[in-house]
């Protein structure tokens, strides 16, 4: 309703909804309706078992909805296409990145930023650890593996200021992402900012973000011993 009365008052253009569900209130349209998918709003929520929960299914459903009243859909990778009606027409745009913030800082520097000490190797994980498709056990368990022959410490930036990412992905010596889900992953393309090496199962578009680049590696499957290996090479 609060839209509705907004739309009322002020006159637009168009509406660019962010994720699937974020549509839904501009229907019926009035406007032209553009709508960005970014994730789970296609592939759905995950539990704690790894399989879409019901409200997932129900937000899958939904953004179908949308999709199919929109006047143009945005996916910000290549994959998510498939979650989505073939009728539908659909551009590729993957999220972007602001480049002044996410920048090369000197490793020492970064580490006496944060207080850290210098002389630890350590391992970047910057997803939620409580979110299952995350899977920091999984990325717990690959460096406790690295550790039977590479000492190591895992790091976590949830719950960091933004402001101090760059400082984390400078100071850290590779970034592992285990996630089972995402659309474009800013933290990939952000770690690539900042030459931080990236090692990642498959996921999303990180095969393509990853190709070519020295130093980064994408695993050819999950398990944690492939992920561990990874990390030591």
């Amino acid at each position: 309703m609060g839209l509705r009365r907004r739309l009322a008052r002020t006159r637009y253009d168009l509406i660019h909804a962010q994720f699937g569900q974020s549509g839904l209130p501009a229907l019926p349209k009035r406007l032209p309706l553009v709508v960005t998918f970014r994730g789970d709003d296609l592939e759905g929520i995950v539990g704690r078992d790894l399989r879409v929960t019901p409200v997932g299914r129900v937000l899958q459903l939904v953004s179908r909805t949308v999709a199919r009243s929109a006047d143009a859909c945005i996916v910000v990778s290549e994959h998510m296409t498939q979650f989505l009606p073939p009728t539908v027409p659909t551009r590729v745009i993957p999220s972007g990145l602001d480049l002044e913030l996410f920048r090369l800082i000197p490793r020492e520097e970064a580490r006496r930023h944060l207080g850290w000490p210098l002389d630890k190797r350590l391992v970047l994980f910057v997803g939620e650890p409580a979110t299952p498709r995350k899977r920091y056990s999984l990325a717990r368990e690959a460096v406790d593996i690295l550790n039977r022959s590479l000492a190591a410490e895992l790091v976590i930036a949830w719950g960091a200021l933004h402001t101090d990412m760059p400082f984390f992905l400078n100071a850290c010596d590779a970034l592992v992402f285990t996630s089972m889900q995402e659309g474009s992953p800013n933290a990939v393309k952000e770690a690539l900012a900042c030459n931080l090496p990236v090692v990642s199962v498959p996921v999303g578009d990180v095969a393509r973000r990853l190709q070519g680049v020295e130093g980064c590696e994408l695993c050819v499957d999950d398990r944690p011993e492939t992920i561990a290996a990874a990390l030591e090479r």
